[in-house]
């Protein structure tokens, strides 16, 4: 499909505008001709979304009868919502509560209201990550999953998007590789980190570590609009192994390599620290066979140098990089 051919024919409902993938997808659909609607929880939100030329809307999504008003018609249903908890938070009981409510219930609702709209296509955010440790191997999706005690709630969201298929219409799970970029607390904390000589990774120095930037992803998410029902990983075309991956930065900030958390810490990290150490060589062969997307930014050796030049250029009074 050509977006900018079909994009007046198709009217989209994206929950989730906001976050780091969302705001990057909804002006690429704006600027195609789509007609975009796009939940915004607080006025500042709203007011963003209206000036990237979306109709904002306050919506709770566990409010089955409001999302079933607000997504009538609508042609195509995006859900990007998460409650990802920040930084050490992450590893706290019940920090993922939020996500899972999201994933479990905000899903199923926003299926059943994109069925009763008439809507063609639904498209899920969903978590790559739950595979298991597979070494070496390259993982397809037809992989089985093991997902961790803290992100089962996955699997239902991608439940949702089957059940949507199996009512005859389009329905996408899109499994995104641990996402990296300027506007992200977590990478600019392991920008800090490793400027202090530590890393904040954890497992195997040899194990791989699936990525992925903003941009790709959000792109990956316009490019569901083209392919055929399923479960598509979206990962950038190189996981690095975990060193290679940290020193990588080192290299870009122009410090020492780090030295990695010790393996041992990862019995304390509850199921997150667990699915963290995962080696995880995540194939994205699918998608790109189905739609033509392809990444930016094959690793994160590229993407380092962007995510760097990006955060001198927004904050101009605070270097990142050391002095050569």
């Amino acid at each position: 499909m050509d977006l900018q051919s079909k994009g007046t024919e198709m009217s989209i409902f994206i929950a989730g505008a906001t976050g780091v993938i969302g705001r990057r997808v909804v002006p690429q659909l704006v600027e195609a001709g789509y007609g975009v609607t796009a939940i915004g929880r607080s006025a500042a939100s709203r007011s963003q979304l209206a000036h990237m030329g979306a109709r904002p809307v306050e919506l709770d999504l566990f409010e089955a009868a409001a999302v079933r008003r607000a997504v009538a018609g609508h042609a195509v249903v995006i859900n990007l919502a998460t409650h990802v908890p920040l930084n050490l938070r992450a590893f706290l009981p019940g920090a993922w509560r939020m996500t899972s409510r999201i994933r479990r219930y905000g899903s199923a609702n926003l299926v059943e209201a994109a069925l009763a709209a008439g809507a063609s296509r639904y498209i899920q955010e969903s978590f790559a990550p739950i595979y298991p440790d597979c070494g070496d191997q390259w993982i397809a999706e037809s992989a089985p999953t093991e997902a961790a005690r803290y992100n089962r709630a996955v699997l239902d969201a991608e439940a949702s998007a089957q059940r949507f298929t199996a009512h005859g219409q389009t329905g996408i799970a899109l499994r995104f590789a641990y996402l990296y970029g300027p506007d992200s607390p977590m990478t600019l904390e392991t920008i800090r980190y490793v400027q202090r000589g530590l890393a904040p990774v954890f497992g195997a120095p040899q194990a791989y570590y699936p990525s992925l930037s903003h941009a790709d992803a959000a792109a990956a998410v316009v490019a569901a609009l083209e392919v055929p029902a399923g479960i598509y990983n979206v990962s950038d075309d190189e996981p690095l192994r975990r060193r290679e991956y940290i020193d990588s930065l080192a290299q870009e900030l122009g410090v020492p390599a780090p030295r990695l958390a010790p393996r041992w810490i990862v019995k304390f990290l509850g199921s997150v620290g667990e699915t963290l150490a995962r080696s995880q060589r995540i194939s994205n062969r699918k998608l790109k066979a189905a739609s033509g997307w392809t990444p930016r930014y094959p690793s994160m050796r590229q993407g380092w140098q962007a995510v760097l030049d990006s955060v001198e250029t927004e904050n101009p009074l605070h270097t990142v990089k050391s002095a050569s």
